[in-house]
């Protein structure tokens, strides 16, 4: 049985190499280029042979620069609990989440649409879970409410591939996309509660 190269030996110091891979290669996407696994291990100073020992191909890599945040909600303990405000600064915080992380949500977008083995390359985020945290007030009060129905919606309708759509075919700025998510979040939001 293989054992994988960073269980072994000095694993603080792999720990170390593999995390200067993943943070030149988000540099390096994040100056517009899409790296191979030398590129980023000449950002990070380690050789080629050291980075195909963490990272046998381009894709691998790229996945593991994917963000990795895993917070239960994007929203402060101050959020408000009115639905409406409370949705207005979840996707505040989501538009700057996907405008920060956008050359890596963009790789991984792009990697999930390349054929995959018949899987989707495309990790499942935290979006709906998120959506549903800065909806759950309407748990309470309109019991009636599908909130992950009306998460998966709004959902699919403001993050990183409406982002790009927006910014890159509409030719909307980042503030003008952020405001376009926002306003068809609303919309979603009145329409479940009108049903």
């Amino acid at each position: 049985m293989a054992v994988p190269y960073e269980t072994t030996g000095r694993t603080q110091q792999k720990s170390r190499t593999r995390q200067a891979l993943v943070d030149a290669t988000r540099q390096l996407l994040a100056e517009g280029s899409t790296p191979q696994v030398e590129d980023a291990a000449e950002r990070a100073g380690v050789s080629r042979t050291t980075a195909y020992r963490y990272f046998a191909n381009q894709r691998s890599l790229l996945m593991a620069a994917h963000p990795q945040i895993s917070p239960d909600s994007l929203l402060g303990p101050d959020a408000p609990r009115e639905p409406r405000a409370r949705l207005d600064a979840f996707m505040a915080a989501f538009s700057r989440y996907n405008m920060d992380w956008e050359p890596q949500l963009r790789t991984s977008l792009r990697l999930s649409l390349e054929e995959a083995g018949g899987r989707t390359a495309l990790r499942q985020g935290r979006a709906i879970g998120w959506i549903e945290d800065a909806l759950a007030p309407l748990r309470d009060t309109r019991p009636d409410v599908d909130l992950r129905a009306l998460a998966v919606a709004i959902r699919s309708a403001t993050g990183i591939e409406t982002l790009i759509w927006l910014t890159d075919i509409a030719g909307q700025t980042r503030d003008e996309a952020a405001e376009t998510v926002r306003r068809t979040a609303q919309a979603l939001l009145t329409a479940a509660l009108t049903t």
